[in-house]
Order: C-alpha cells, then sequence, then structure tokens
C-alpha cells in the first residue's frame, strides 16, 4: 500500500490531525489567558501561579504539557503543510480570477497568521520563559510579574503582542470553526450558533490578551 493510501496520508487523516491538535491548542490558549488574567492581582499572586504550575507533579507536569503541546504545534504544521501541498497538486494552474464569495478573510489568511504565530511564539518564549531577548532590563527567574510588566514598558515589545494577537484572531475564529466541522460537531441548524461561538472565544481570549500590555503602557498595571 502506497503511504499516500494510508489514513494519515489521506486528505481527511489530515484535517482530523488538525482538528484534535488544533482542539489541545485552543484549550491551552485559553488556559494561558486565564491564568494572566492574575497579574490584574498583582504581583503576589501571578508568582504563586507560576510557582505552582513549576511544582505540579513534582516539576513533571510542566514538562509533561511541553512536550504535549511541541508535539501538537508539529503535528499541527505538518498536516497543515502536506494539505496545502494537496490543495496545490489538485489544481496545478491557478484560477485566472479569484472571487472571494463565500471565504472571510480568517480562512483566507490562515497560513499568514499561521506564520506571524510561530514567530510569535519562538519570540514569546525567548521573551518570557527563557529570559534570553528580555528588552526591558533583566530577566529574573521566578518573578513572572516583574518579567512581564518590565517587556511591555517597552513599546515596540508590547505592539508586537498586540499585533500577533489581531493574527490569533484570525486564526483562531477560522480555526474553532474548522475543528467543530472536520469533527462532526455541525448541523445547518446550528451552525450560526457555531460561528457565534467561535467569536465568542475568540473575543474574550484576544481582548483579554490585548489587554496586558495595554495596561502596562497606560500605568494600570505597573
Amino acid at each position: 500500500m502506497k503511504p499516500d493510501a494510508t489514513f494519515l496520508g489521506s486528505s481527511i487523516g489530515k484535517k482530523i490531525v488538525m482538528a484534535i491538535t488544533g482542539l489541545v491548542l485552543v484549550l491551552f490558549v485559553i488556559g494561558h489567558m486565564a491564568g494572566n488574567l492574575q497579574i490584574f492581582m498583582g504581583a503576589e499572586a501571578l508568582d504563586a501561579y507560576s510557582e505552582f504550575l513549576h511544582h505540579m507533579l513534582h516539576g513533571g507536569g510542566l514538562w509533561i504539557a511541553r512536550v504535549v503541546l511541541l508535539a501538537c504545534v508539529a503535528l499541527h504544521i505538518w498536516a497543515a503543510v502536506g494539505l496545502t501541498r494537496m490543495n496545490a497538486a489538485a489544481r496545478p494552474v491557478a484560477y485566472r480570477q479569484v472571487k472571494h464569495e463565500a471565504s472571510t478573510w480568517a480562512s483566507r489568511y490562515m497560513r499568514v497568521t499561521g506564520f506571524i504565530l510561530l514567530f510569535f511564539v519562538v519570540f514569546h518564549l525567548l521573551n518570557l520563559t527563557t529570559g534570553q531577548w528580555h528588552p526591558g532590563g533583566a530577566f529574573v527567574k521566578g518573578q513572572v510579574y516583574r518579567n512581564l510588566v518590565s517587556t511591555f514598558q517597552v513599546w515596540w515589545v508590547s505592539a508586537l503582542y498586540i499585533v500577533a494577537m489581531i493574527a490569533l484572531a484570525g486564526h483562531l475564529s477560522h480555526g474553532i470553526w474548522s475543528l467543530m466541522q472536520t469533527m462532526g460537531w455541525n448541523h445547518p441548524r446550528y451552525n450560526a450558533l457555531r460561528k457565534q461561538l467561535a467569536w465568542a472565544v475568540t473575543t474574550v481570549v484576544v481582548v483579554a490578551n490585548i489587554s496586558f500590555p495595554i495596561a502596562v503602557l497606560a500605568g494600570f498595571v505597573r
């Protein structure tokens, strides 16, 4: 049997991989946002939350989460690249004129927002996890609140985070919609509700995440 005839080599297989890994990543984004909201409760609350994560399951919980997330990101990219190649092979000659009648900007620019988010994740890790690239002063391990505030006080870092969240808005809204369709959680009677749910989750996550740099720049969090 040829590799492209296997389930994972098929279009539906790759779509299911994207849906499952996408769901895991969506849940992570929501959880990450919820945890970071503790910035508004002050340094003690946010630093204590970080300390809890680092000691969960005797220090193994955070590493398990990191391995799972890294695997999901890798599989998500693998499936996206595979589907892109399949689509290109199915139509080697491009359309002479493209009319976007049913698609949304979010669906049309999924690859673009995906690249932006991939760059942002690398920067975010170097900025606030490892501290190797921390504009705004010295990075102090364990002092999450201090590191977060000091880096958001640098205007271009805050601007970068806000741009990344705009990209996340498009990627997340279409991603939630698509994964529900791929997993069979759709029906003509409820498709409008499915769209509303996708945008509701996206709005909460994006607005909350953008509020962090804005609150620091405005001086509400210092």
